[in-house]
Parts: structure tokens; C-alpha cells; sequence
């Protein structure tokens, strides 16, 4: 036991110094060549596994993209937490299957106390039903298919029984800018993506209610968004859920990062009328800053949602035992990590306040990052920059800025197109970003700015010469 002992302490150190070294770390590498050859050939024989640990670490650590510190800014990802870090390494070091109460009593307490506190936090409908999934797209997956369970039902057909072949037709109704993993979703359902009748977005993302009441003339699922992927904006989810009642519509809400804005009360103007939806996606590994893989679905039909996923087999035992919830009931998964653990310390360690508190600052640190870059020459902000988003316009060659800055190592951003233009696409999610962190970032971004500027003016001179 000593030689576990040792392998686990050395494994508990080398997170600790990457930790504390991330923040001034380089935040992505610079060369990843190596790794490949380090890493080796499958071995003939067996190898100590602290051999095995000093191997695989020594040889991934100079390609680990530092999106755990301060000055990741990209794809809306949030740094674990201290108590949601170390949670996660108890959850491993545990190995617990989350299925049900008989393969864990521990994971199935847990999960069911955390998701109760997610539902007071997010302000959704105290006898929602819930499943821990592995991130958004999960989240998307387990509503949708809840939502095709429960109009297919109405409709006299047993989906889970017989198929789609044969089966009412299913329209879905969603924002021409909604995210990717909704029509993923959709693909994985068998629905199809041909089954979108998509709706007109206004000049900032959301879905256009005018449009949608063109649209929408008979039961379907509408999908609504918490959160436009590039601009932070959010649907009108009142005025819109009240249009799909009158057609016996399923409203889901895409709030991968967006929902969160439920927990400050700053924001949560943006989110009014959401609870009267019937099904929402949302992220942890984002805004609560839990560590991947992590994603909770939420369901006001826990009938419909159950009827969805459970799975029955007649070894299977522990259903639901001791009124406990089996949690692999409300997800794809049988086989699945404990991720209520990270949860339930991510919601202790912050509490409602610390929660408000984080999700707030990070949208003023949007507006920080908005208002200095607004007063660069040659530089433009083209969204209204209402939650953690912010996308930037420059007067060169937006794709070469970007690069020169991920290359510099100081900030990482990525770039997206909207509305036709390149843009650079800053996300503010992580715990751990401060206002300095914004100022060099800021000054990172005006330096591969001007490197931009005195390279493309090096091309001109080669090409008038």
C-alpha cells in the first residue's frame, strides 16, 4: 500500500504545480512535436505504474492548453473549481458507477441532492425531473428525446417500442442561429435535421417571435437558446413559450452557458419566462466551472423524460430504491462517472452568492474587454454585449490577428463567423479572471494587432517592388 500511497501523493503534487503554475503559464503550447515519440510503444511487458505516471505526464505537460487559468477565452469554457478539482480526483480515486442506489448509494444520494439545489439556483420548476450527462450536447440530447416521447405519445405512437418508422411526422422549430448540437441531436434521434423549419434571428442572434408566430401553426418541438453562441443573446422565452401553448407545443431551451444568468440577479432579466418551458440543456463544465465531463437536462414531464431514457433488464436491481432516484434513468448512460460529486462541491464551495457573484463578474469583464478594445483604433465591437460575449471586428485581417495572438501564448481566442464577417470571439467564463488578466489580454491583442499591420505592410512594399 506504501507504492499506492507514493503514486498518488506524486499524482496530487503534479496537479498542485500545474495549478499554481497556470496562471502565468504559456496558454497554449508552442511545440506538441515531441509528445508522440515520448509516449512511446505499446510496451511487451508490464511497467511500474509510477514509471507509468512519470511517463505519460512528462511526456503531456508541454501540451497542455492552459484553459484551466485566467486567460483562456475560448469556446465558453470555464477552469474547475479548487473543491470541484479535488472532488473530482476523490470521484476517480472512488470509481463509483452512478446508476442506481444497489451500484452506488453514495453517487445516487449525492447527484440527487445537487440536482435539487441546481434546480433552486437556475430557478426552474421545483418538480422538475433531472440527468447528469456529459455536457450540452447530452443535455440537448435527453430533451429532445424526451420531447419526441411525449408528442409521439400524445399521438397514440410508442416511439421507444416501435420506431420512427411509420410514425407521426415531427416538425422542430428552432432560430436560424441556434447552436450546432441541436441538429446533432436531432441526427441522433433519427429526426433528421430536415425536420427544422428554422426561424428568422434578429440583428443580435435571438429568435425573431414575430417570425415564429408565422412558423409555427401545429404541435412541435420549438427550440429556444439561453445564450446566442456568438453574442450572448437570449430568446424572448414569455413571449414565445406563450405562442407554442397555443399550439401544443414542447418548448426546449438550449442554455448551455445562458441559464446561469438565472443565478444573478443582474441578469435574470434575460432569462424571464423561462420556466415555463418543458425541457432545458445546460452546462457545469462552463459557468459552474466543474471539471469535464459535465452536463445537467431538466424536465417538467419526469414521466415523459423517464419513459425516454430507463433503462429495464432483469438483472438489474436498486431502481429507484430507498426513494432514492436511480440516476441512470434520466440519462444515455448505464456505465457512468459520479459527476454529482464535483457538482455538489462546486454549489457548496461558491453557495448562492458566490455563484451570483462569479457569473456577474465575468459579464463585467466582458464589458471591460468591450470598452478598452472599443477605444483601439481600427478595432470594432459588433455585438451588444450583454452577458460573457464579446465579438470584435478589425480593420486587417481578423484570422491573422488571432493567430498572432494564440501564438503569443499570453490569452487564447478563437474566431467565428457572423453575419458574414470574421470576428474574433472572446468568452469570459472562468473563476478565476481578474480585470489584470483582462488589461494584458487587451494588450496582447493590440500588440498581434499591430504585427498584423507592419506584416501586411512588409507584403505591399514586396509587391509594388
Amino acid at each position: 500500500m506504501s507504492e499506492l500511497r507514493d503514486l498518488l501523493a506524486d499524482v496530487a503534487a503534479r496537479v498542485t504545480r500545474y495549478r499554481e503554475s497556470v496562471a502565468d503559464a504559456p496558454v497554449f503550447p508552442d511545440d506538441t512535436t515531441g509528445v508522440r515519440e515520448k509516449l512511446g510503444e505499446l510496451p511487451e511487458k508490464p511497467t511500474p505504474p509510477a514509471d507509468v505516471i512519470r511517463r505519460l505526464a512528462d511526456a503531456v505537460e508541454p501540451a497542455l492548453v492552459a484553459n484551466t487559468g485566467p486567460r483562456y477565452f475560448g469556446f465558453v469554457t470555464g477552469g474547475a473549481l479548487d473543491a470541484a478539482t479535488a472532488a473530482d480526483m476523490l470521484a476517480t480515486g472512488w470509481d463509483q458507477p452512478a446508476f442506481n442506489q444497489v451500484t452506488s448509494p453514495a453517487a445516487a444520494i449525492v447527484e440527487d441532492v445537487a440536482g435539487e439545489w441546481l434546480k433552486e439556483v437556475l430557478g426552474l420548476p421545483a418538480g422538475a425531473s433531472f440527468g447528469f450527462v456529459t455536457g450540452g450536447q447530452g443535455a440537448n440530447t435527453v430533451g429532445l428525446a424526451a420531447a419526441r416521447h411525449h408528442l409521439l405519445a400524445r399521438a397514440g405512437w410508442d416511439v421507444e417500442r416501435r420506431g420512427l418508422q411509420g410514425a407521426p411526422p415531427l416538425r422542430v422549430v428552432a432560430g436560424e442561429e441556434r447552436h450546432a448540437s441541436i441538429d446533432r441531436s436531432l441526427r441522433l434521434l433519427g429526426l433528421g435535421t430536415d425536420a427544422v423549419r428554422p426561424v428568422r434571428a434578429n440583428g443580435q442572434g435571438a429568435i425573431d417571435i414575430a417570425d415564429l408566430e408565422r412558423t409555427l401553426d401545429g404541435p412541435a418541438i420549438v427550440c429556444l437558446q439561453a445564450g446566442n453562441v456568438n453574442t450572448g443573446a437570449f430568446d424572448d422565452f414569455a413571449a414565445a413559450t406563450e405562442i407554442a401553448r397555443r399550439h401544443d407545443a414542447w418548448v426546449h431551451v438550449d442554455g448551455a452557458f445562458g441559464l446561469w444568468a438565472a443565478a444573478a440577479p443582474t441578469l435574470r432579466r434575460w432569462t424571464a419566462g423561462l420556466d415555463g418551458a418543458d425541457s432545458w440543456a445546460v452546462d457545469g463544465h462552463k459557468w459552474l466551472n466543474v471539471p469535464y465531463d459535465s452536463g445537467y437536462a431538466f424536465c417538467a414531464h419526469p414521466e415523459s423524460h423517464r419513459a425516454a431514457m430507463a433503462v429495464t433488464a432483469a438483472y438489474l436491481t436498486g431502481q429507484g430504491a430507498d426513494g432514492v432516484r436511480a440516476p441512470g434513468d434520466f440519462v444515455p448512460e448505464s456505465s457512468r462517472r459520479a459527476r454529482g460529486f464535483a457538482t455538489w462541491a462546486a454549489l457548496s464551495e461558491l453557495g448562492r452568492e458566490g455563484i451570483a457573484e462569479m457569473v456577474e463578474r465575468c459579464c463585467a469583464l466582458a464589458r471591460r474587454f468591450a470598452g478598452k478594445l472599443e477605444a483601439c483604433e481600427g478595432v470594432t465591437v459588433v455585438n451588444d454585449v450583454v452577458l460573457n460575449q464579446v465579438l470584435v471586428a478589425f480593420d486587417g485581417d481578423t484570422d491573422r490577428v488571432v493567430e498572432a495572438l494564440q501564438r503569443s501564448g499570453e490569452c487564447w481566442m478563437g474566431a467565428t463567423t457572423w453575419h458574414g464577417r470574421r470576428l474574433m470571439r472572446i468568452s469570459v467564463s472562468n473563476w478565476s479572471t481578474t480585470e489584470a488578466d483582462v488589461d494584458r489580454s487587451v494588450e496582447a491583442i493590440k500588440a498581434a494587432r499591430k504585427s498584423d499591420q507592419e506584416s501586411r505592410s512588409v507584403e505591399n512594399r514586396s509587391h509594388l517592388a
